[in-house]
């Protein structure tokens, strides 16, 4: 988690319950509003799957139907 999203959540925490509702609300539409799809990837996901990838390309897996 980066300091920002630390941060952003300490701050909806000091929030009483019915103002945490209403900010995540609009965090969601914000997010929709970037991506309608959820189709985009964080740079961390990016990460995760480059490693998958190299992974594969090296032959660091298990064909699950050859067992």
């Amino acid at each position: 988690m980066t300091a920002t999203t630390q941060e952003i959540c300490e701050m909806v925490e000091l929030l009483p319950e019915s103002e945490q509702e209403l900010a995540r609300e609009f965090i969601r539409r914000m997010v929709l509003a970037w991506d309608p799809d959820f189709v985009k990837v964080t740079a961390g996901e990016m990460r995760d799957i480059e490693e998958g990838m190299r992974q594969i390309e090296d032959g660091e897996y298990v064909d699950l139907d050859k067992l």
